[in-house]
């Protein structure tokens, strides 16, 4: 199993056709495996960053759910007491672990709703301020049902029919993390109308935080003045987070990067299908997902980027009859919020690239660790001209960073 992430993860692993109850690593350390429609999926710990670790198949017997269902509509899990309403939306979400409820008293969850959407002008590029004048709620789903309940997961699966309009979502709870996904396909049909998930929050703040490339940026999310009043929509990349002192929610997702935040909802566009100049965008088959992940204090030290990462850049998996029954770590990051973006070849093939930024806005010392002996480190800018040299030790060196900079260096090894 392969990380191709810059920092050790814990994650759910999609294995494919794989029978089996268990599987083992070279520690001794075992895993339990579930059998879906999709494949085997297992949560697996201990994936080293930039690199790989070797599990055998084990004859342990099956472990048996965390899950626990009172009827159709209830749920329990290692982290939340749920409830689902006959619409399929969340009427309750409740954080065992931090003793508090998320959605605001009377208010849904994961309310899929379609706003008719004709700006005045720039159809692919703009959406104006008084979309939200003319809406339509998605319910009455066609199909409720939950699909899989095992030690890895359990999944309720909804299917919606909407004006031609096909929606199939699995909401996936998890055994071992916080993370909530929302799995879903739409079959789309509708021109100029938008799609979105929106979720009542019981969380009091008045900014929100984005993630931009190589940081993130903090807005406003009231509208006192004009400046606030035009960020009725934000964009953003892989995750957005809305919290108060100690406790927030974060919402990632892997391809949707509209979003917006009014009176305690936060909302995530799904779908537009605009008609100029691509008559065709968003019409038909589409697949994504997104993820809400409550935590307890700031979204850095919930390690949300990383989360986000995990989510954009799953596992790979390998098969092999045979094969060294251990694992390999390439490269090692050994600082928080310092993210490996890049590692490549050098464009004149002169030593590899290797790029980092600062995402939790703090500044420090980093160390960087090589499986290689280094010949030489040299810092560079972003067209891979050559700077100052750097010392190093021989597979690491150590380097100060500043809140969300942008480092680059080209590494030589011996």
């Amino acid at each position: 199993v392969f990380n191709t992430l810059g920092f050790d993860r814990g994650d759910v692993v999609c294995l494919g056709e794989l029978e089996a109850e268990a599987l083992e690593d070279a520690a001794g350390n075992r895993y339990a495996v579930q059998q879906t429609a999709q494949g085997a999926v297992a949560y697996l710990e201990r994936l080293p960053s930039k690199g790989y670790v070797t599990l055998r198949a084990s004859a342990a017997a099956a472990a048996p759910s965390p899950f626990l269902r009172r009827d159709e509509h209830h749920l329990e899990t290692p982290y939340y007491s749920v409830a689902f309403d006959e619409n399929g939306r969340l009427s309750s979400l409740f954080d065992k672990e931090y003793d508090r409820e998320l959605l605001r008293p009377g208010r849904t969850g994961n309310r899929l709703r379609v706003y008719e959407d004709k700006p005045i002008y720039y159809d692919n590029w703009d959406i104006d301020r008084y979309y939200t004048e003319k809406s339509y709620d998605v319910d009455h789903p066609v199909s409720m049902t939950w699909t899989e309940d095992g030690p890895v997961r359990a999944t309720l699966a909804l299917r919606y029919e909407f004006c031609g309009c096909a929606i199939h979502q699995n909401i996936r709870f998890y055994a071992n993390t916080r993370r909530i996904d929302f799995e879903s396909t739409v079959d789309w049909k509708l021109h100029q109308h938008l799609l979105k998930a929106e979720f009542p929050l019981d969380i009091h703040t008045d900014e929100a935080t984005f993630e931009i490339q190589f940081g993130n940026v903090t807005r406003k999310v009231h509208s006192n003045t004009s400046w606030d009043k035009a960020r009725f929509e934000s964009c953003a990349q892989k995750w957005m987070d809305y919290s108060e002192g100690n406790y927030g929610v974060s919402l990632l997702n892997d391809c949707k990067y509209g979003f917006s935040v009014h009176e305690n909802n936060i909302d995530i566009t799904l779908m537009r299908a605009p008609i100029c100049p691509d008559p065709t965008g968003d019409i038909g088959y589409n697949e994504f997902t997104y993820s809400l992940v409550p935590h307890a204090a700031t979204w850095q030290e919930a390690g949300i980027s990383e989360l986000a990462y995990a989510l954009n850049n799953p596992p790979a998996v390998v098969y092999s009859a045979v094969g060294s029954h251990d694992g390999e770590q390439l490269i090692s990051v050994k600082r928080k919020g310092v993210v490996l973006d890049a590692f490549k070849k050098a464009q004149n093939d002169d030593g590899y690239i290797l790029r980092v930024f600062e995402a939790y806005s703090s500044r420090g010392k980093c160390e960087i660790d090589f499986c290689k002996a280094i010949e030489s480190v040299t810092e560079c800018n972003l067209m891979e001209k050559d700077g100052e040299a750097l010392s190093h030790c021989e597979k690491s060196f150590v380097f100060d960073i500043k809140p969300n900079e942008v480092r680059t260096f080209r590494i030589k090894f011996k």
